[in-house]
């Protein structure tokens, strides 16, 4: 991961003209949807970069990876799209899509928890609605995986990992372009909260705890 925190890196990787016919030319509002994620300012804990996008699930894709950082831990790390169909996509109702795994180790206690797929799915949506976010179509799935260690590596303690895919539309704005900096600010509230950081003050109000929370771990 690079080391800039809560901004990109220099290293675009060519990502931002990236599109499945490759030939296309980029259209104006898909350009003005990456240039607003580049310039977005995000929370100090986060470090992001620009990767190469997924090739043949959209005319256009700009891809993005993070991760929230302590000294030398990541606490939680993700992945992020940006899809484009200039003619629009009838599943998506609207021509983008936003698209994202994140993960994060949590602890035993806190993965014991019954009620842990609905409330790391509410952190997602209150992270956007704590925005004033404006979306559609919003869909995935939470998935929580156990590791027990057993001969030569039983001394390691038992490990659970949460996982949430998911994808929304975000509602377009003047020049047909969505607000991509706020939705990205709302992803980052998102992976900070699986963190286990405290929310900041914007998402506070939207965000449902866990009785048990996992902080950062300090080496």
């Amino acid at each position: 991961m690079a080391p800039a925190q809560g901004q990109f890196s220099d290293h675009s990787d060519g990502a931002d003209t990236e599109g499945g016919g490759g030939d296309d030319p980029v259209p104006p509002a898909f350009r003005s949807a990456v240039d607003a994620l580049r310039s977005a300012h995000l929370r100090p804990e986060l470090e992001v970069e620009s990767t190469r996008p997924p090739q043949r699930l959209a005319p256009h894709a700009y891809a993005l990876e993070a991760a929230v950082v302590d000294g030398e831990e990541d606490l939680a790390d993700g992945r992020l799209v940006l899809l484009h169909d200039p003619s629009g996509h009838e599943a998506w109702q609207g021509s983008f899509r936003l698209v994202t795994l994140v993960r994060a180790e949590l602890e035993p206690e806190m993965a014991a928890d019954p009620l842990l797929p609905e409330v790391c799915w509410s952190w997602l949506t209150g992270a956007l609605d704590a925005r004033g976010l404006s979306y559609g179509e919003a869909g995935g799935t939470v998935t929580r995986a156990g590791s027990h260690y057993f001969g030569a590596l039983a001394e390691r303690r038992p490990a659970t990992q949460i996982e949430i895919r998911a994808s929304w539309t975000p509602r377009e704005g003047r020049g047909g372009a969505p607000d991509t900096a706020a939705h990205l600010a709302a992803w980052g509230d998102l992976l900070c909260q699986l963190a286990g950081l405290p929310p900041s003050d914007t998402a506070d109000a939207a965000v449902v705890s866990l009785p048990q929370r996992r902080g950062p771990q300090k080496p």
